[in-house]
């Protein structure tokens, strides 16, 4: 179904599965995952429905995580990350240069498939899955000159941060988050990360280090939002849990966003629609498979 890949990026090598079709030239989904997880922590299956709907696939593991190289391990860098949505972009241009190529993230990575829309030339669309849009609107620069300063950054400022803005080593989920501290404190959370992460194979390890860099503007969909001119799915957990997909941020980043857009509600918070086999995640994998079929008709 697919064969092993990998290409460079940040001095590393980020490694990953390719879907691809043996005829035709069809609309590629750059699929990454979020938080800390990897490619076979239930996306895999998002992966699989998609090719067998017709497209190509390009999943990966971010820098630092699961089959992918980078150090330091386990650290969490959104501009970095952004910057891997870049690179896989890269990658599959050189491939197939005629190639449609869509983005596809969830939820801290679908955040930054919002940022990383506006920052590379000629994306298809984008299916943001449970986005990570910030429990508050970001501080700093926002709007006049804001997306300069971003296409700046992300060609190749510095975005290594210092002690204040690094959160850990630290556990990504705690049975008992009060005594033992933890990156991501609901218990859906945790019940998700163990069950996923503990099967084997999984490459996934229970602790991390996020940096936020103190860059001028900050890399947040809200800043690129109404520059994205390419069909946009927002799709959001009802009631999610998590404290940074804030709904009052996710819908101002949605009614920010310049292009065609679809805003899709799912029941089971944040991590309903991760479970494999559920209502929720055939709900979510048939509403991304019809939107991008409408797109890409062809395919």
């Amino acid at each position: 179904m697919y064969e092993e890949v990998s290409f460079s990026s940040e001095g590393a090598k980020l490694r990953g599965r390719h879907y691809r079709h043996v005829s035709g030239s069809r609309a590629t989904v750059v699929m990454t995952h979020g938080t800390t997880a990897t490619i076979s922590m239930a996306i895999d299956h998002y992966a699989e429905a998609i090719f067998r709907a017709g497209f190509d696939v390009l999943l990966y593991d971010h820098k630092n995580f699961g089959l992918s190289g980078g150090k330091p391990r386990q650290e969490i860098n959104p501009w970095i990350q952004t910057r891997g949505y870049r690179d896989a972009v890269l990658f599959l241009r050189a491939k197939q240069p005629d190639s449609p190529i869509a983005l596809w993230g969830d939820s801290f990575s679908a955040g930054l498939a919002l940022v990383a829309g506006a920052l590379i030339d000629d994306i298809a669309a984008i299916v943001a899955q449970i986005p990570v849009c910030g429990a508050a609107l970001p501080q700093g620069l926002t709007d006049i000159n804001a997306l300069d300063v971003m296409k700046e950054i992300f060609a190749g400022g510095d975005v290594s941060g210092g002690p204040e803005q690094t959160a850990g080593p630290m556990p990504v989920v705690s049975s008992d988050p009060l005594n033992n501290p933890s990156l991501l404190t609901p218990i859906q959370a945790f019940r998700w990360f163990i069950e996923h992460g503990g099967r084997h194979g999984s490459r996934w390890e229970n602790w991390a280090t996020r940096v936020i860099p103190n860059t001028p503007v900050a890399c947040t969909p809200y800043v690129t939002a109404p520059y994205l001119k390419m069909p946009v799915q927002m799709m959001v957990g009802r009631n999610d849990e998590m404290v940074h997909c804030n709904p009052e941020i996710q819908r101002a980043v949605f009614d920010r966003i310049a292009g065609e857009k679809e805003f899709v509600e799912i029941e089971g918070g944040h991590f309903g629609l991760l479970w494999h086999g559920t209502t929720e995640f055939d709900e979510a994998i048939n509403r991304q498979i019809a939107f991008l079929s409408r797109l890409f008709p062809g395919d």
